[in-house]
């Protein structure tokens, strides 16, 4: 008795564990100046949450594959970007795990990252319901603005300042535009 008790207890333990959470764990070790990064997906809710550790040029990101929003907060800035997920481009969130490990075997043999380019624009955001509630969250009390994607030859002539992001080796951001600090 005692025996299929743990057995089942176990077994629970297992299913909930790879059914709500799993956790990537990797490193940018690629002789590059982008930091430690860390990506943590919950399946349960459709996010993944990806913490980049840089010093003066750390930021995290929200992707919420539930409401097709991402939201990047850039903490020298102390500012909160927002965005639709180009579901063409961002891996769906049951590869994302995959993809990385794949792409980090490979860093130097394989293509480049794929880039996305983001116009900041101009007028904060108020309303941040309407992002979901872990963007609300993560961007409460921050400058909030909302970027397009685009596309195109105009994008490369863009003079003014971006702010660089990039995905363990898949994806490259860039977001363009000003925003005010506080």
């Amino acid at each position: 008795m005692k025996l299929a008790i743990v057995f089942i207890g176990l077994l629970g333990f297992l299913w909930g564990s790879t059914s709500a959470d799993s956790n990537i764990n990797i490193s940018n070790d690629n002789d590059t100046n982008d930091g430690g990064q860390r990506v943590s997906i919950n399946n349960e809710h459709n996010i993944a949450n990806i913490d980049n550790d840089n010093g003066w040029n750390s930021w995290n990101a929200i992707w919420d594959y539930k409401t097709g929003f991402a939201a990047t907060r850039i903490f020298a800035k102390k500012t909160c970007i927002v965005h639709r997920l180009n579901k063409k481009v961002v891996p769906a969130l049951q590869d994302l795990e995959k993809m990385s490990k794949e792409r980090k075997a490979n860093v130097h043999a394989g293509p480049s990252p794929q880039s996305l380019q983001y116009q900041i624009e101009p007028e904060e955001t108020k309303d941040l319901t309407q992002f979901g509630s872990p963007i609300e969250n993560m961007c409460k009390g921050l400058q909030t603005y909302q970027a397009q994607e685009v596309q195109g030859q105009s994008f490369f002539f863009y003079s003014g300042s971006c702010f660089q992001a990039g995905l363990l080796w898949l994806l490259n951001f860039s977001f363009c535009g000003e925003t005010t600090a506080v």
